[in-house]
């Protein structure tokens, strides 16, 4: 399995949706998605596109419109995300449990590269079906504090009303907060320091 750039984006713009959200911020526009990964509009909405197709974003029209996540994080599997966009995860076909086609190997039972491809498979679609966006964003969020750099979209200049209330003093509202006080004092500012890799 290779992630592609259409994958690799995909994934980078849920995690952005993921710390937005964290921030207060549960919908942003496509145009500060694609400014903080230097990507061009409509190759963003096309990835948008296939996302909320599968049922992981949502938008909203007009002037205070946006792009939010459509589920909590903790229910969005990254694996389940690469095969909505890539495809099976399976390096061979005669080993991926979605979309199997039989190879050209005459006796597929007793083959030796199968039975490896099968491992191979296992222990990909093991990590990425276990983690959710809910760790990740998290670890990176972590890795922010940890590096005392302010993460993207903490000090957002543009002032859109949120598509999702909440009352005054619920405890994600409270999470939230706590989350943005943490960052306030942080160095640093978004445009200047990009996520750092999470391994």
């Amino acid at each position: 399995m290779k992630l592609s750039k259409r994958g690799e984006y995909a994934l980078r713009a849920l995690i952005d949706l993921g710390i937005a959200s964290e921030l207060g911020w549960p919908m942003l526009q496509i145009s500060e998605l694609a400014s903080k990964e230097k990507l061009p509009i409509k190759f963003l909405e096309q990835i948008f596109t296939q996302l909320k197709a599968g049922g992981y974003v949502t938008s909203r029209r007009g002037k205070f419109g946006g792009y939010s996540l459509a589920r909590p994080m903790n229910q969005i599997k990254f694996g389940e995300v690469i095969r909505l966009i890539e495809g099976p995860l399976a390096p061979i076909r005669c080993v991926s449990q979605t979309s199997y086609a039989r190879c050209s190997c005459p006796d597929e039972i007793h083959c030796g590269l199968r039975m490896l491809m099968f491992d191979v498979r296992n222990a990909i679609s093991t990590i990425l079906d276990r983690y959710t966006l809910a760790d990740i964003v998290e670890i990176t969020l972590r890795k922010y504090r940890r590096d005392k750099v302010a993460p993207p979209f903490l000090h957002r200049s543009i002032p859109l009303a949120s598509g999702f209330p909440e009352k005054r003093g619920s405890l994600r509202s409270k999470r939230r907060a706590a989350v943005r006080n943490h960052f306030s004092g942080s160095r640093g500012s978004e445009t200047n320091n990009r996520p750092p890799n999470v391994r």
